[in-house]
């Protein structure tokens, strides 16, 4: 299986992609946040990253969803900075830390290549890219002329701008969202994005427009489509029942982990109503949520039922 970007960088419009993706960081508005920020001149915006994109760790990863890591691993790009900044966040250390090395162009494209050539991994995995998106296009083609073909995963938040995604179109096979908050309260508290709900509800829209359900090969290995993550929160301050009710409005067939793995990290605890972890019950009921609404391909069940049990 290969990548469709390679259809967009035989053509050379991956590269004007990348250029008109270059343009959305100055005055920044890569992301809903539009801090316009002049990131080109070396400006921080919300995301603490300015015009290069800072790596935090690059390698093999058998711990994401068993359709992408199959029998070689999910091939992980971790990116430091995020432009959600979760108040919950299980990697502020690299989200929210400065953390990671600072990456031209030229680096950033072997280090793709080095996921493909070194690990020999079932796809490249970019975790946490909204904030980078231009570097990425630019790296991607780049990479792509030297030989990468590896499927793409765009691991992210779920807080899109539709005008980014325009970009991605044809260039990402797998698109992997949060949905984090059905409701504009906590997603303002926790996240400073009170129009998150919105956000990303157009944003997986516009997903699964560009890539439908997800796909998989006769090895039971992603190949295209949509996967959406949905993380149980406690006293279902998530939303999972309106979650539910969207994505099986975009399909039955959505691929949908129910995540149980929740702690109150980074500053967690100084919210009272999410300082604690999630029950069983509490997953169960998200869990039977999305059956209700329809949910047919549902990931993370027993796995996440055995984790909370074995946490208790």
């Amino acid at each position: 299986m290969q990548g469709q970007y390679l259809v967009l960088h035989r053509s050379g419009q991956l590269s004007q992609r990348a250029t008109r993706a270059r343009e959305l960081l100055s005055p920044c508005r890569v992301c809903p946040r539009e801090c316009e920020a002049d990131r080109l001149a070396g400006e921080q915006g919300d995301c603490e990253t300015g015009a290069q994109a800072r790596i935090a760790s690059v390698g093999p990863h058998f711990g994401e969803e068993s359709v992408l890591v199959g029998r070689s691993g999910s091939g992980t790009v971790f990116f430091g900075g995020c432009n959600l900044n979760c108040a919950f966040c299980q990697n502020d250390d690299i989200s929210q830390g400065g953390g990671g090395r600072e990456l031209d162009a030229e680096a950033l494209a072997a280090m793709f290549l080095h996921v493909q050539e070194g690990f020999d991994c079932h796809n490249l995995n970019l975790v946490t890219p909204t904030h980078v998106m231009p570097q990425i296009l630019e790296a991607l083609d780049l990479a792509a002329g030297e030989g990468l073909h590896l499927p793409l995963v765009w691991n992210c938040g779920g807080y899109e701008s539709l005008e980014s995604l325009a970009l991605l179109d044809g260039v990402v096979d797998i698109y992997m969202p949060d949905i984090k908050f059905m409701d504009a309260d906590p997603a303002g508290r926790f996240c400073r994005a009170p129009d998150y709900p919105e956000k990303v509800r157009a944003a997986l829209a516009e997903m699964h427009r560009q890539v439908g359900v997800l796909q998989t090969d006769d090895q039971g290995v992603a190949t295209r489509g949509l996967l959406v993550r949905h993380l149980v929160m406690p006293g279902g301050l998530a939303g999972s029942p309106q979650a539910a009710e969207f994505l099986a409005g975009l399909s039955a067939e959505t691929f949908v982990n129910v995540m149980a793995q929740y702690r109150p990290c980074h500053h967690a605890r100084r919210h009272e109503d999410i300082a604690r972890a999630i029950t069983p019950e509490e997953h169960q009921a998200a869990v039977e949520a999305m059956r209700a609404a329809g949910l047919t391909r549902l990931d993370g069940v027993e796995r996440g039922l055995f984790r909370l049990l074995r946490w208790i």
